[in-house]
């Protein structure tokens, strides 16, 4: 028996709607449906702007407009001006909007512990919706510009040096490598990037300087939920063109045969293959492009 691929993707969605409790007029019981309820959370507690919130949830703005309009009669929200720029307006919780925020929060955060203890492969399922996510997400991924030595980019670095040391044949442990912290990978010498996806992150790559007469782009990685998607290419835009704007026209870059993919994605976005140009004990193979 083969089972429909399309079949299978309505199941999914008819089990997410009864899960959310999309068409619920009282989503988790607070009284009001799903999109006010949304709207008050994209809000949340320091504010937002409009026009970001719109883009955030998806919205039209005369959708925008009805559900801010229903939180205000509830006494949920204000609009106001902002100071910088009176052409935008800025929504805020009342005091009785951040008694909802945090009710809403604490109620979501029991509805996915509920969800978790339903499966006893947890973690499995917890990597199928990052899988679905990253998949329905692809193209509202963000870039920012971040410290090396941040929480959420030590997380992604750590997740590259684990991932290393499962895959090159002699293992890895960054402090044999070049500059293990990551400082050249600050302003103005370099940058590092992360890409995010509603808050969390799903890659980051570093663009170390040099006085070498060029700088290195160093740990990319990408996060297993969302290989596939094109992500790694995009990033390595990304990281040129931070090269470009600090006036960086040449790059170099290694890696391990052991990450074949990683071969094949620079010998085939315009690199060229060079000879050893550093002293690291890890890399095999060693490229080179101006930008």
């Amino acid at each position: 028996m083969t089972i429909d691929p399309i079949t299978r993707i309505r199941r999914f969605n008819r089990a997410v709607v009864r899960e959310t409790g999309i068409l619920d007029q009282s989503y988790l019981g607070r009284g009001r449906p799903l999109g006010p309820a949304r709207v008050l959370h994209a809000i949340g507690s320091d504010g937002a702007e409009l026009e970001t919130i719109r883009a955030y949830l998806g919205l039209d703005k005369t959708l925008l407009s009805r559900f801010l309009k229903s939180l205000q009669d509830e006494g949920m929200v204000t609009l106001e001006k902002d100071e910088t720029d009176g052409r935008r307006r800025i929504a805020k919780l009342t005091e009785a909007g951040r008694v909802e925020y945090a009710a809403y929060n604490a109620l979501s955060d029991a509805q996915a512990n509920a969800t978790l203890s339903r499966h006893p492969r947890a973690e499995a399922l917890l990597e199928a919706m990052d899988l679905i996510a990253s998949a329905l997400g692809r193209d509202d991924i963000t870039f920012e510009q971040v410290d090396p030595r941040s929480e959420t980019a030590l997380y992604c670095l750590h997740e590259y040096y684990a991932e290393l040391d499962r895959r090159i044949d002699i293992g890895f442990d960054v402090n044999l490598s070049a500059d293990p912290d990551a400082t050249d990978m600050m302003a103005p010498r370099g940058t590092f990037l992360l890409a995010m996806s509603d808050g969390l992150p799903l890659g980051c790559v570093g663009l170390k300087g040099t006085d070498k007469g060029y700088a290195e782009i160093k740990r990319l990685w990408i996060a297993p939920s969302a290989r596939g998607l094109g992500l790694a290419k995009r990033m390595m835009e990304q990281v040129e063109a931070a090269a470009r704007d600090l006036g960086i026209t040449l790059l170099r870059l290694d890696t391990h045969a052991d990450l074949p993919e990683a071969v094949r994605l620079y010998e085939t976005s315009g690199w060229t293959r060079i000879e050893r140009f550093n002293d690291d004990p890890y890399p095999t193979h060693f490229f080179e492009r101006a930008v």
